[in-house]
């Protein structure tokens, strides 16, 4: 699944092509994303202009100017979804299911072969829905601080792997980054939230901005790049401390790193170097 950084990417490559641009058409040949699409997509969209397009966790939100029609379309990538930008006319694929086209512009193609992204509408002027409405703060922002998880997490016997990918307690913590992060704080996953003290967690808080900061730097030479390709390439070729190492020695110790399934989801660690 695509994490923060590459959907603040995604979202950073597309900026210069939509910003002020007005939607020509929609065009929509696949319904049944992990929400269906609505029926009137096309219609709310049509004729808007798109004044800029910002995130949200793992959302992306395109804010629509069109008067009393305006609104926002709310996108996410799924697990293998990618916004592309093509030319007019370019050859369609079998899991290319929706097309913006932009005025004496490109189109905008969103594919996804599991079909489990979204494309939705939100009417109004402010972006209130469900899916955004419980998420917790950005862990890049300052309201993500070490007091918020020692706070959020006392009582909770939760691993702190899995306490730090939920949405509600801070947003765009995925798997990867999640690894790669507890290592850094040298935190075991294993261990139950509500048993980290203040200190480590502050020291988590600042593993985990500086490795989503390095996610961000290395995509920041290949934006375009990344917009244009299939989705299929991934994440970023972030230099792994354990995730996919496990069987290998410790960057740090030489400890073989092992792997645990946590949330069905694998989980890399140091049984050395993370207490």
């Amino acid at each position: 699944m695509p994490e923060l950084p590459e959907v603040e990417t995604t979202r950073l490559g597309l900026l210069p092509h939509i910003e002020g641009k007005r939607v020509a058409e929609v065009t929509v040949r696949e319904r049944r994303l992990r929400w269906p699409v609505p029926a009137n997509l096309a219609r709310c969209l049509r004729g808007s202009t798109i004044e800029t397009i910002f995130r949200r966790g793992k959302y992306l939100l395109w804010a629509c100017e069109n008067g009393a029609k305006s609104g926002f379309l709310l996108s996410h990538l799924g697990m293998s979804g990618s916004l592309r930008v093509v030319a007019d006319g370019e050859t369609i694929a079998r899991h290319d299911h929706i097309d913006i086209h932009l005025g004496n512009g490109p189109v905008i193609r969103y594919t996804d072969p599991r079909r489990f992204g979204a494309m939705l509408w939100i009417a109004g002027r402010q972006p209130h829905h469900p899916l955004l409405d419980s998420l917790g703060p950005e862990p890049l922002s300052d309201q993500f601080t070490g007091a918020h998880l020692h706070t959020a997490s006392r009582g909770r016997s939760v691993s702190i792997k899995e306490f730090v990918m939920n949405g509600r307690i801070v947003v765009g913590v995925g798997n990867i980054y999640a690894s790669e992060s507890l290592f850094r704080a040298g935190i075991h996953p294993r261990r139950a939230a509500g048993k980290i003290s203040f200190t480590r967690y502050e020291r988590l808080v600042e593993a985990i901005q500086k490795t989503l900061g390095d996610a961000l730097h290395a995509g920041g030479s290949s934006l375009r790049d990344y917009v244009k390709t299939d989705g299929e390439a991934g994440y970023f070729q972030i230099d792994a401390f354990v995730y996919g190492r496990a069987g290998r020695p410790c960057r740090v110790c030489e400890t073989t790193i092992q792997s645990v399934v946590q949330g069905q989801r694998n989980t890399f660690f140091c049984p050395q170097c993370q207490h």
